[in-house]
């Protein structure tokens, strides 16, 4: 549920003759024939046509997404059955097939949120489809507050979808949630509302036609000439594209601030630059102040360090930026502390996480409810939900300023990379071992069980070294390196 930063992350690119593997683990409906969760990390079978593997994607919904050697987005785990649209992953079940996109480029980065896709092609253009509503119209120019009444159909019948998914407060008994998650005593309900709701949606989409249906084709996103995305980030009903020269652009649902425009509007449907760097200053008390149209108490108005944009990232309704001096930026849903200003305040604009200026931020991620962030010295740092110990603090209270982990097991650790899944989270440090920590009812932790883990936890890998990690909602993957 995270983008990641501009070009491709040194830590991934590979060297030598060094055999490049996919792990999967967790809940990925269409993976296997018994359609059963993966408790421990299964290698991806690779079918002819893809000879080598670059790196891996998150995937929404019960579905898997990754990018071959030669450029490829490759999909797998798909099913029907459960109300996934093959619009948004392919008709590929156990075997990964290469996604019919409207390109030949190569595909560099790619993303998935709830229902909805994009990916980056080695020219600088993204390409987006799923559920339509995450889908711009592809004007680039217009008056964002007519969004509010744009699709209004669709946004209706598909924000459904989503509400178990952001609150867990529709959950009665999740608040006393404890260490074992393969009961029903934390969402078990959630599941079949969830299948009910899937399957209607898609009857809907089957019935329906034209400019009615719920999802869209794969499209080219319509950007401003001359700009060119190095990297994209889809949360669970928008998108975030950062381009190469660090601007944001944002579109889709923005109705807790997750755009980061300054409003609540509903929908933009097409996209916009965010302003990040520019119009955001320290914390939100001075941006309260500037909001107001007062620079400071000093007569000045206090810039965020850098000058653009370096890595993104979104969550179920929240989004994340770093700039290129390594300030955090947070916008968005804040009812479990996960834009980290020690309040539960939604926050409309780009907000200085403050707490952590000084602090050199390199990588952020976020999940539903949650949100993980590592610094240049490889301290990991984590906020917000905690409800199935994502946050890795060893409690379930939430925590709305960033808290260092000081887990045993992360003791002389060096966090190089980080992703969240829904309620989840994984890392892999400098000497390429994997920690993950969260909820685990499918497995997704990859450590051979479905218990929840409050702490970090490093995942087993028998002869390989992970080289980046991509966590999907139910679902978890992994490249690594082989000795071969």
């Amino acid at each position: 549920m995270n983008g990641e930063g501009k070009g491709p992350d040194e830590a991934v690119v590979m060297e030598g003759v060094r055999e490049k593997l996919v792990f999967m683990m967790g809940y990925l409906p269409g993976a296997l024939p018994q359609r059963s969760p993966l408790l421990s990390p299964i290698a991806v079978r690779s079918p002819a046509s893809i000879h080598a593997w670059r790196d891996v994607c998150g995937g929404g919904c019960g579905f898997a997404m990754a990018i071959s050697e030669s450029g490829k987005l490759i999909t797998w785990g798909s099913t029907d059955d459960l109300g996934q649209s093959y619009v948004t992953s392919g008709k590929h079940g156990e075997t990964p097939e290469p996604f019919p996109l409207p390109t030949e480029a190569s595909i560099v980065k790619a993303a998935a949120g709830w229902a909805h896709c994009a990916s980056v092609t080695e020219n600088g253009e993204v390409y987006t489809w799923g559920w339509k509503e995450c889908v711009p119209s592809g004007k680039v120019f217009g008056d964002p507050s007519v969004g509010g009444s744009l699709e209004k159909d669709v946004f209706e019948r598909q924000s459904s979808f989503l509400t178990e998914q952001v609150s867990p407060r529709t959950q009665g008994s999740r608040s006393t949630a404890g260490g074992v998650s393969g009961t029903d005593s934390k969402g078990g309900g959630e599941e079949s509302t969830k299948r009910r709701r899937m399957l209607s949606s898609k009857q809907a989409a089957e019935s329906s036609s034209g400019d009615e249906t719920l999802s869209a084709l794969p499209c080219l996103v319509t950007l401003n000439p001359g700009v060119r995305i190095a990297n994209v980030a889809a949360g669970g009903r928008h998108t975030l594209a950062l381009s190469d020269v660090g601007q944001v652009w944002g579109w889709g649902y923005g109705g807790e601030g997750q755009l980061g425009l300054g409003s609540r509007i509903r929908m933009v449907s097409s996209p916009h630059p965010v302003p990040c760097v520019e119009s955001s200053s320290y914390g939100k008390e001075r941006s309260s102040a500037l909001a107001r149209g007062n620079v400071s108490t000093e007569g000045q108005s206090l810039r965020v360090p850098g000058s653009y944009v370096k890595w993104i990232a979104c969550g179920g309704r929240h989004s994340a930026v770093i700039t290129d001096a390594g300030a955090l930026l947070m916008f968005g849903w804040g009812l479990y502390g996960q834009c980290g200003q020690g309040s539960t305040d939604d926050e409309l604009s780009p907000t200085c996480v403050s707490s952590l200026l000084g602090i050199q931020i390199e990588r952020v991620a976020a999940g539903l409810w949650h949100t993980v962030c590592i610094s240049a010295d490889g301290d990991v740092y984590t906020f917000g939900g905690n409800q199935f110990g994502q946050l890795g603090t060893g409690v379930d209270q939430p925590e709305t300023l960033p808290r260092l982990l000081d887990a045993p097991s992360l003791e002389n650790a060096h966090a190089k990379i980080v992703s969240c899944g829904a309620r989840h989270s994984a890392i892999i440090t400098a000497d390429g071992k994997m920690f993950s920590w969260g909820w685990n009812k499918y497995g997704q932790l990859g450590l051979g069980d479905v218990v929840d883990r409050n702490i970090p936890s490093q995942v087993t890998l028998d002869g390989c070294t992970p080289k980046n990690v991509a966590c999907g909602w139910w679902h978890t993957l992994l490249l690594a390196e082989s000795p071969t």
